[in-house]
């Protein structure tokens, strides 16, 4: 594969996948809120479980921006929330807390899709510009080979 004519064009990311990263993250945060204050906390009154929205609010600004660096460590970050409402699906009593972990298994695995989606031209650009770079400098140190 003659990798010289290949150009290194600026990856396209779609900003439609950007967004419904950040509307997935916006609901996941506000599904964890109102679920452990209001909706069906584990204790009446709620407890000092919403905290675990926390971690996700670290993410908004840069998800907000397209960062991918941010888009990329929280979609791992998510992962831990994607768990979390399997095993309370499995292990919460019937009720409302039921419900309320389908829904956070569809917010996270949308914004996980979306955010993979949204990185997979930037990483397959970079690992490109990583292959010029590398034939360049094999070319380099190479002088050209009399023909026979």
């Amino acid at each position: 594969m003659n990798l010289s004519n290949l150009d290194s064009k600026p990856p396209v990311l779609n900003v439609m996948l950007q967004r419904s990263a950040l509307f997935s993250l916006l609901g996941l945060i506000l599904l964890c809120v109102l679920w452990e204050t209001w909706l069906a906390p584990l204790r009446p009154g709620g407890t000092l479980l919403f905290m675990k929205a926390l971690p996700l609010a670290f993410a908004v600004r840069g998800v907000a921006r397209g960062s991918l660096y941010t888009i990329q460590w929280a979609s791992m970050l998510v992962l831990l929330y994607l768990m979390e409402g399997v095993v309370r699906v499995m292990s919460d009593p019937a009720g409302p807390s039921i419900a309320m972990s389908w829904v956070e298994i569809l917010l996270s695995s949308i914004f996980f899709m979306t955010s993979i989606l949204y990185v997979r031209p930037a990483k397959r650009a970079a690992k490109l510009a990583k292959k010029l770079a590398e034939a360049k400098l094999v070319d380099a140190n190479n002088p050209a080979k009399p023909t026979v």
